[in-house]
């Protein structure tokens, strides 16, 4: 019995490193397609020299970045989402998915707030309390708020669930950190 659990132990480290890295390598390259349909050449797309940066960051090959700016064009339905929500405590969310289906995005990231005491928010009810940086394109909160210790793990669980969605790509809360 003993030796094997070793091995075991490692192999199933390995199968969750390996999972997290293909669901990180499946975002970014998402985001490369969507950045490249506006202009394929990175020198007169700032958007597009931003996600590539990333990737590569990230250790993505950079043949499988170029077949992403390649078939940008090819993947004519994909597109960006802004969901809004609320979280334990009245959190403010503000989620950005890239997706190729919006209605089957929509219905899981519903069913995973609803499941981690989330609740899903009209559009605009979220979005007025965060303004965007025009430089790194990232929201900041207007009006950042505090949270119980107690209730701080529910939302941590629940951001979590959301940020494993494979359509996800970045999360935003109001949670003054």
């Amino acid at each position: 019995m003993s030796g094997h659990s070793k091995w075991s132990q490692i192999k199933h480290q390995k199968e969750i490193t390996d999972k997290k890295r293909g669901q990180n390598f499946s975002k970014l390259l998402k985001f490369i397609s969507v950045a490249a349909k506006d202009d394929s050449n990175p020198k007169f797309n700032i958007r597009l020299k931003s996600a590539i940066q990333k990737a590569k960051d990230a250790n993505v090959p950079n043949d499988t970045i170029d077949r992403a700016v390649k078939h940008a064009n090819e993947e004519k339905n994909l597109e960006e989402l802004i969901f809004e929500a609320y979280g334990e405590g009245g959190i403010a969310i503000l989620i950005e998915a890239i997706t190729d289906n919006r209605n089957r995005t929509v219905a899981e990231i519903k069913s995973i707030l609803n499941k981690n005491g989330g609740r899903w928010a009209e559009s605009g009810s979220v979005r007025w309390a965060f303004e965007k940086n025009s430089e790194t394109e990232e929201w900041h909160s207007k009006f950042p708020q505090t949270l119980p210790e107690e209730n701080l793990e529910k939302l941590k669980k629940l951001l979590n669930e959301i940020e494993s969605h494979d359509d996800v790509q970045k999360i935003f809360t109001n949670l003054k950190s």
